[in-house]
C-alpha cells in the first residue's frame, strides 16, 4: 500500500464507534487503558464541538489512523494554538507515509491562521521524537503535571 491511497478527512458525529475504537487502540499499545473513559456515545457530541479537531486518514473506506487536536486560547499571546492530543496509525499501516500524512492535514488547519501547533510524548519514545524531528518539529524538555480531583479535593495539610 502507498501513502497516495490514504485519504484524510475531519470525522464527523457518523464516526464517533469508529474514533473511540481507534482511541481505545492507542491506549492499549500505551499501556494506558484505565484512563480512557469516553463512551462511544460521547464522542458524537465531541466531534460536534469546532475547538475539536479529528482527522481520520482512510484507505479504501476504512480508518488506518488518525490525529486528534483541540484548538485553544493561549493567554501569552492573545492567540489559539493547536495543542495535538494523540497521533495513531493502526498495526499494518505503519511506515507508509500515513503518520505524515496526518500531520500534514492537521498543518493545512493550523495554515490559514499561522497557528502553533504544540504536543507532549514520552521521554522514551525515541521513534516518535525522531519521527517529529523529521517533519521539522522543535523539541523541548519539559514535565507534564496533572492534578487529578482526588488530590486537589483533599484539603491541603498545614505545613
Amino acid at each position: 500500500m502507498t501513502a497516495a491511497a490514504t485519504t484524510i478527512r475531519r470525522a464527523t458525529p457518523a464516526d464517533a464507534a469508529t474514533v473511540a475504537a481507534m482511541v481505545r487502540e492507542i491506549a492499549a499499545h500505551e499501556d494506558q487503558t484505565a484512563h480512557v473513559h469516553v463512551p462511544d456515545a460521547q464522542w458524537h457530541g465531541l466531534l460536534e464541538r469546532a475547538e475539536v479537531i479529528v482527522l481520520l486518514a482512510e484507505r479504501d473506506g476504512a480508518a488506518v489512523g488518525y490525529v486528534s487536536a483541540i484548538r485553544q486560547l493561549h493567554l501569552w499571546t492573545g492567540g489559539d494554538v493547536v495543542n495535538l492530543d494523540d497521533l495513531y496509525v493502526r498495526p499494518g499501516h505503519r511506515d507508509a507515509g500515513v503518520g505524515r500524512r496526518l500531520m500534514a492535514a492537521l498543518a493545512t488547519v493550523a495554515t490559514p491562521e499561522q497557528l502553533l501547533i504544540r504536543w507532549g510524548m514520552e521521554v522514551d519514545n525515541v521513534d516518535a521524537q525522531r519521527f517529529y524531528r523529521r517533519l521539522g518539529a522543535t523539541l523541548r524538555p519539559k514535565i507534564l503535571a496533572a492534578w487529578p480531583p482526588a488530590a486537589y479535593t483533599v484539603p491541603a495539610a498545614d505545613n
